[in-house]
């Protein structure tokens, strides 16, 4: 899968694309992440990409003209099954159901991120597939949501994990619930001990236990 970020801080994604289990699956060629600047976009010779909003009220505005050029052209540079997405506080929130979708339906998602007050939302309009939200709360940009979408996307593709096991078996899988505590070594820790039955060897016991802790947690979660 590929993924194009559109951002007037295409600098900010190096460091968290650029370790882990997301640097390994770019380097295995499992998925492709490109980074495009707005700025690239801009008329004038200072690059200016915001203006003050019609009507109005503080901070700034992503200008659609830039936008819509860096949209278009990215999205003419390469086919594929596409999807376009734009990050905002008034988006549908963004789920695991989400993830799974676009990982099972698209090769490729541009992901627009906001800046200041927002974006035009002429350019909403015009391009925009989908609109999300990361949460109930505001943002200074579209830039985490979009590693967001990237690693929670890219770790359901086929090889990324390295153990498509875990990907089964962990919080949210079914809507709605979470996965069972896990433990490491050592047995004990500041008193704490691990449950004796983690350290029994019996399968099936294990799998009843997992299951019942997974649907206490969940209970909790819920209140």
């Amino acid at each position: 899968m590929q993924f194009d970020i559109i951002s007037i801080f295409p600098e900010s994604f190096a460091s968290y694309f650029g370790v882990s289990i997301l640097k390994r699956a770019q380097e295995d060629r499992l998925i492709e992440i490109h980074t495009h600047n707005v700025r690239d976009y801009a008329y004038d010779k200072h690059k200016t990409v915001d203006d003050t909003p019609y009507g109005g009220g503080a901070g700034m505005v992503l200008k659609p003209e830039p936008l819509a050029e860096a949209i278009e052209d990215v999205r003419n540079k390469t086919g594929g099954r596409t999807r376009i997405i734009v990050f905002s506080a008034k988006g549908k929130p963004y789920a695991q159901e989400d993830a799974r979708r676009l990982a099972a339906e698209y090769d490729r998602l541009i992901l627009v991120c906001g800046r200041y007050e927002g974006i035009d939302e002429r350019v909403v309009e015009l391009f925009a597939d989908e609109e999300f939200s990361i949460g109930e709360y505001v943002l200074t940009g579209g830039e985490i949501p979009a590693m967001i979408v990237v690693d929670s996307v890219a770790r359901l593709l086929p090889g990324v994990l390295g153990n498509e096991i875990s990907a089964e078996t962990e919080s949210h899988t079914e809507e709605g619930v979470v996965e069972y505590p896990q433990y490491t070594k050592p047995e004990e820790f500041r008193g704490a001990r691990v449950p004796d039955v983690l350290l029994s060897g019996h399968h099936k016991r294990i799998e009843e236990w997992r299951k019942d802790q997974s649907e206490e947690m969940t209970r909790k979660r819920n209140k």
